[in-house]
Order: C-alpha cells, then sequence, then structure tokens
C-alpha cells in the first residue's frame, strides 16, 4: 500500500511538473489536426529515444505522450510505453496539449521535453535531428532523375500513380505468370489492385497473401511488393526453389493496402499512417488499417478515440481497404496457408497472437519457421531480425490483420517488421531499400516453402 502511495504521488508530481513546463512556454493555439494540411513540414523538429528504467519512469513517458501529444513512431501508442522497451517519438516545434483529445493548448518543443527529461533524471538519444532534412534527402534531385530513367527503378521509392502503371506493366509483359486483379475501392475511390503471380495451371493451387503499405508512412513496405515480384519473375527460370514455389503456389501480392494514406504521405504529408476516412471527430481523419480487423476488435493496444493513431474505426472491417481484402482472404479460406504483412521499423519477424498474450495451437511448428526465415534473412547481409509472438516480442495489437489470418485459418500468419531498428525509422534511405528487400525476400521465400508443409 504504501508503495502505491508512493507512486500514485509520484505520477501526479510528474503531471504537474509537466503542465507547469507547458504553461511557461508560450502559448500557440492550432488546429486540432496539427499535422494535417497541405505541403506538411517537419523542419527543426527531432525524433527522440528513450529506454524508460522502470516502472515510474514508464509512468512519466506516457504522462508525457499523453499530455503532450507527442507523434510516438515506436511504440504507436503510450499505453504500450513499458520498462525496459525503447520509446521512440517525434517531437514537432509546436506540440499541441492540454485539453483533451485534439484539444487546444500550450506549445512545448524539443528542447522543452528534453530539460523535462533531464530534470526527471530520464536519459534520452538523439535519433534524427531534423526530420525534414531526412525528407527532403530521401528525394532528393539525383534520385527523381533515377526515378525517371529508363525502365523501372526498384532501387528507389515510387508514388501510388507510378506503382499503379507499374502493377499494370508488369501483368502485361509477364502475361504467363502475373496477373492484375481488382478487388475493390479505396474511400477516395481510388482501385485497389493485387498481383496474383504464379504459373498459370488448371484448377486450384495453395495460396500465399502478402499486403505492404497498410501504414502510409512506412515507404519500405511498398518498395519490399515491387521488388519480391519483381524477384520472382526474374529468377523463376534459373532458380529451382523459385521455380518450384511458383508451380505450386499462388502469390497473392499487394503493394499498397491503404492507397489513400500512402498518396496523402506523397502529396500533403510524409508522416500520415492512417486511411482517410471521414470520422466522428471533425478535423480528425483516418483509422489504423491495422486495427480494424474483426479479431479482438477496439481491445488492448487499439484506441476508439478518432483522433488517435492507433484508432481502431467505427467497426470491424469499416476502411474499405480493410473490407476488400478480407472479403478476397474469405474467399480464399480454403486455399490459403501463408499470410504476410510487412511493416517497419524494427526488424523482427512476429506471429500471432497480437491480441492477446497466449500460446497459439501450431506454435512449435510455427516457431520452426520463423527461425528459419530470420536465418536465411541473416545470410544475405547479415542483419539481425529477431522473432516471436508478437504480443510478447513487440506489444499487444488488436484487430491486426496478424490475428485475423490465423483465425481464418492460414497456419503461417506472419507480421515482418523491416528496417531499420530507429536511426532512420520510417524514413529509411532509399540506398538501404536494394539490401532490406534482398534479405527480406529470402525470408519470405523461406515461409512459401515452409506453406507446402504441413504445420498442425
Amino acid at each position: 500500500m504504501a508503495f502505491a502511495v508512493e507512486f500514485h504521488a509520484h505520477a501526479f508530481l510528474i503531471s504537474a511538473a509537466l503542465l507547469l513546463s507547458l504553461a511557461a512556454v508560450e502559448v500557440q493555439l492550432e488546429a486540432p489536426g496539427w499535422r494535417q494540411g497541405y505541403g506538411a513540414r517537419y523542419a527543426g523538429q527531432q525524433v527522440i529515444r528513450v529506454i524508460p528504467a522502470n516502472s515510474r519512469q514508464a509512468e512519466m513517458l506516457r504522462t508525457l505522450a499523453r499530455d503532450a501529444k507527442l507523434d510516438l513512431w515506436h511504440p504507436s501508442s503510450g499505453d504500450l510505453i513499458h520498462p525496459g522497451a525503447p520509446t521512440d517519438f517525434r517531437v514537432p516545434r509546436s506540440v499541441v496539449a492540454g485539453s483533451g483529445r485534439g484539444g487546444r493548448g500550450a506549445s512545448l518543443s524539443s528542447e522543452e521535453v528534453k530539460a523535462f527529461l533531464s530534470r526527471a533524471n530520464v536519459s534520452h538519444t538523439v535519433l534524427m535531428d531534423d526530420v525534414q532534412k531526412v525528407i527532403d534527402a530521401q528525394l532528393k534531385t539525383s534520385t527523381r532523375d533515377k526515378r525517371n530513367a529508363r525502365g523501372y527503378n526498384y532501387n528507389v521509392y515510387h508514388p501510388l500513380e507510378e506503382i499503379v502503371a507499374w502493377m499494370s506493366d508488369v501483368a502485361e509483359q509477364n502475361p504467363a505468370l502475373v496477373s492484375r486483379i481488382l478487388i475493390g475501392k479505396s474511400y477516395e475511390g481510388r482501385p485497389l489492385y493485387i498481383l496474383q503471380v504464379g504459373k498459370k495451371k488448371g484448377g486450384t493451387k495453395p495460396s500465399v497473401w502478402i499486403d505492404c503499405g497498410m501504414h502510409a508512412r512506412e515507404w519500405i513496405s511498398p518498395a519490399f511488393c515491387q521488388w519480391f515480384v519483381k524477384e520472382a519473375i526474374r529468377t523463376q527460370r534459373s532458380d529451382p526453389a523459385m521455380r518450384r514455389l511458383l508451380n505450386r503456389l499462388d502469390f497473392y501480392v499487394m503493394p499498397v493496402l491503404n492507397v489513400d494514406g500512402y498518396a496523402y504521405s506523397w502529396n500533403k504529408d510524409r508522416l500520415w499512417r492512417k486511411t482517410r476516412s471521414k470520422t466522428s471527430r471533425k478535423g480528425c481523419l483516418g483509422a489504423d488499417a491495422n486495427r480494424n480487423w474483426n479479431v479482438g476488435w477496439s481491445g488492448a493496444g487499439a484506441s476508439v478515440h478518432p483522433c488517435d493513431e492507433t484508432y481502431c474505426g467505427g467497426r470491424p472491417e469499416s476502411e474499405p481497404e480493410v473490407k476488400a481484402a478480407a472479403r478476397f482472404l474469405k474467399r480464399q479460406r480454403r486455399l490459403l496457408r501463408a499470410y504476410v504483412t510487412v511493416h517497419a521499423y524494427a526488424q523482427l519477424l512476429l506471429y500471432p497472437y497480437a491480441h492477446r498474450r497466449s500460446a497459439i495451437p501450431n506454435r512449435h511448428c510455427v516457431e520452426l519457421v520463423a527461425n528459419e526465415a530470420v536465418l536465411a534473412l541473416h545470410a544475405v547481409n547479415g542483419s539481425k531480425y529477431d522473432y516471436g509472438p508478437a504480443s510478447s516480442t513487440m506489444y499487444v495489437t488488436s484487430g491486426s490483420s496478424l490475428d485475423w489470418a490465423y483465425s481464418q485459418g492460414a497456419r503461417y500468419s506472419f507480421a515482418l517488421e523491416l528496417r531499420d531498428t530507429g536511426r532512420y525509422g520510417f524514413l529509411l534511405p532509399e540506398r538501404q531499400i536494394g539490401p532490406t528487400c534482398a534479405e527480406a525476400t529470402r525470408a519470405v521465400s523461406m515461409i512459401a516453402a515452409a506453406a507446402l508443409r504441413n504445420c498442425r
């Protein structure tokens, strides 16, 4: 009881100190959706990492994230901050705080945040000194020239319209191996395409689904899906292992699931995460597409508040993009052997469960495949990826596609968190696209090979 009293008293003092710090700085009123709007800029903003040493520091960080409205990069929600686990957050020049979610209030600069952490004896590291400079470096002039060069360049990031055109081209140029399929439309009316990749034969084959771009700002994810298709086509004659996979499996690859959000991240706000649907809260758009699936929906690790980055939506499959993918996968349920959803960043290979801390029935064979995949990945460039159940290896997430696909019968269901571990976060340089995708392709190929084996 004495400990509980002391802990709550300390939490109260931390909150009070934070509010005093906020009150001490210049008041600046901003609209609730301060990250929205044309040409969002991040000049001078920093990404800071803190590893809370104990439960008291973790509670302090949760308070800071809530009251100062920090843009959490990892984990995705303040409720998921725990002792010993890195917490990465972006500190804007003007962090809105005060009167509830999306409310107006006083601003808190990165210097105030760092001063507050120092006063609380919490060590911190600046991962990124100027976010805008890193964004600009991703799309420097020389890179744009490379993008416009003859042929499709898989070593640069591509906007949505280029990816859509590429999907049409790759299907037209490889009719015996690739087909483009329309599975629905997004909230803003954009077509939702997937590629079916595999040797065309009479009858049906077991299938593997790979989706990318569920979170808009994770640009390395769509880059991987394109790379994987390219490698499948390029190596299917020379590589017996790939030829066997394409002969015996159909791959359904969705390079960009969250098409509206991805387009917005190119045209308006590089760090946009969610979809772009209207919500019940004016000025707060979109839902987290990876909290919108009909499994453990609206539970731990998801938010019911429309302004939050982990907002689960008004109902399961409220987002047209999620509904379209789920509808297609339900039709494939009898044939679906493996599911892979590709995200960033953390360098992890995760498997169910994400929404609860319990073991899946076929845990042993799934663990074996995860280990094989991580070893295959490591052999390419020496990159280190960890693996394990999502809920304990990363954090609890409700309404995830990972758990939903497993519930639909995908005996191998994985979430692959690509590079890096925080140096660049969501802003991975283009020079790392090739190495990242090459090693991840080995891992996904290993998972696909396992899909041909029995796993009960």
